[in-house]
């Protein structure tokens, strides 16, 4: 529990009381009481405050076509970052309203893949160098960055090796005159980071943003469930997705795949050997 001395420093006014509540693995998040109404509290322990830079930086930019939590103030106290965001009452919604929610956001796009910088203060540091061409960006800044890590951590062998040296060469041909335009992706659009607002409301949250091939995105939400055909139906209604999506998505499955093999070990070895073994 965070001290008086630390809370008091905050730039809200009457707090009154502050409960632990769930926010993930990687922040220790909590509920202000204060005398203007409660807040939402994040805090990464021993981090400076450009720790959430990206994630303010991405909440704006999907405001442009989404429903966010507001950011009330970010900083830093006694070593430790801090995020403040307006509390969201939840509710149940509209899977359709989800999903043309994030096919607009789909729809805003960049002339190059990548981002203005990189993010390196996570556990998957996220090398975002624009690029010009989609094969290049996800194969050398994606996925090899993925792979070297699994070298590194002794959760890659020869086997994995080679069947990975063939899919790389497929995605590398198949994109080789195919023209991709970049969108603004969420980053991790897994069932975990979209709420429904009391009101019915569909809201993106905790955002990873860059620019890049929009199925990627979409990969996500068919690996832990949360989206029903509701879903990518308006989806598909509002920006229509190029034919053979569904014989493309493992490509981007596994770089989901090989993510949760690098923070959780063997456990998600057979889901990745699962893909490879068809390359």
């Amino acid at each position: 529990m965070l001290t008086k001395e630390w809370l008091d420093q905050l730039p809200l006014s009457g707090i009154q009381s502050i409960q632990p509540v769930s926010g993930g693995d990687i922040n220790d998040s909590y509920r202000v009481e204060t005398s203007e109404g409660p807040f939402f509290l994040l805090v990464q322990p021993n981090h400076d405050a450009s720790f959430y830079a990206h994630e303010v930086e991405g909440l704006a930019l999907l405001s442009q076509a989404a429903l966010v939590p507001e950011v009330i103030a970010t900083g830093q106290i006694s070593g430790d970052a801090y995020l403040i965001l307006n509390w969201v009452d939840t509710g149940q919604g509209s899977q359709s309203a989800l999903g043309e929610m994030v096919a607009h956001v789909h729809q805003i796009h960049q002339d190059r893949f990548g981002f203005d910088h990189d993010v390196l203060n996570v556990k998957l540091p996220k090398i975002n160098t624009w690029q010009s061409d989609w094969p290049t960006f996800y194969l050398t800044q994606r996925l090899d960055v993925l792979v070297k890590r699994a070298e590194n951590h002794q959760l890659w062998n020869s086997q994995r090796d080679q069947h990975y040296a063939h899919l790389r060469a497929i995605f590398e041909s198949y994109y080789k005159d195919r023209s991709i335009v970049p969108s603004l992706l969420h980053g991790d659009l897994w069932s975990g980071n979209y709420l429904f607002t009391s009101d019915g409301n569909p809201m993106l949250i905790d955002p990873d943003v860059f620019y890049g091939d929009r199925e990627l995105d979409l990969a996500m939400t068919t690996i832990f469930g949360g989206f029903d055909e509701n879903f990518y139906s308006a989806y598909t209604a509002t920006y229509p997705l190029e034919p053979d999506f569904k014989e493309r998505l493992p490509w981007y499955q596994f770089y989901y795949l090989l993510a949760h093999l690098n923070l959780f070990g063997e456990m998600y070895g057979s889901a990745v050997d699962q893909i490879l073994n068809h390359y």
